[in-house]
């Protein structure tokens, strides 16, 4: 039987995670006496494994300072979200969306730039964990828009990179996709715009989650 594999991003695609994720970059640099960098340019960084995404926020620092960050942010993000101050809302619509993508036979997965234990806290959270065969971190994969996730979640489903498609609102998803040789759709209610995930390689970027399910259907 073939398999129809749809794997998803999280921030930015599931959930809107911009706010705790701004947050806690402002706390992790005020620690090390840097300046807060840019709200704009930390979503736009969203997606990638953390110590890449500190690179590029922070590039004339030096590596120390960097992992120094990197660490006050993780014990930042985590306090916040042990102590229930996380905001990370579904966006609407998509929870329909999983379902009706579920009874139609997709089998569907996760590719992200969290942690494991933040991808599923933010999963039980909703009350969706139950929806996904594969969970995809870069606690265990190279940062997008490396392959290895895609490679990864294929593989956990038994699926080929034909009948397999990434979602994501971001270059760095859209160009995993490609690297892995997988069908990619943007979403254009994240944190790139249309014409860079075009740009990228989507085939198509959708305004909502019920014209995903049109796409895709």
């Amino acid at each position: 039987m073939t398999v129809k594999l749809a794997v998803f991003d999280c921030d930015g695609t599931l959930v809107d995670g911009q706010g705790g994720v701004c947050a806690s970059m402002d706390a992790a640099f005020a620690a090390v006496g840097l300046a807060a960098p840019d709200h704009h340019q930390v979503r736009r960084i969203v997606g990638l494994s953390l110590p890449q995404a500190i690179r590029l926020l922070a590039p004339d620092a030096e590596e120390p300072v960097r992992a120094e960050i990197d660490r006050a942010y993780r014990e930042i993000f985590r306090a916040a979200r042990e102590a229930g101050q996380l905001a990370e809302p579904l966006f609407p619509g998509i929870r329909a969306c999983l379902d009706s993508l579920r009874d139609a036979g997709w089998t569907l997965g996760v590719a992200t730039g969290k942690s494991d234990r933040g991808l599923e806290h933010c999963l039980a959270t909703h009350g969706i964990s139950g929806h996904f065969v594969t969970l995809q971190t870069a606690d265990r994969h190279p940062s997008k828009p490396h392959p290895a996730m895609l490679e990864a979640a294929m593989a956990d489903a038994l699926a080929d990179a034909a009948q397999s498609v990434m979602i994501g609102d971001t270059q760095f998803d859209i160009l995993m996709a490609v690297n892995a040789g997988v069908r990619a759709i943007g979403v254009d209610w994240g944190y790139h715009t249309p014409h860079e995930l075009l740009d990228a390689g989507a085939e198509t970027v959708v305004r909502s989650p019920a014209e995903l399910l049109e796409v895709l259907q």
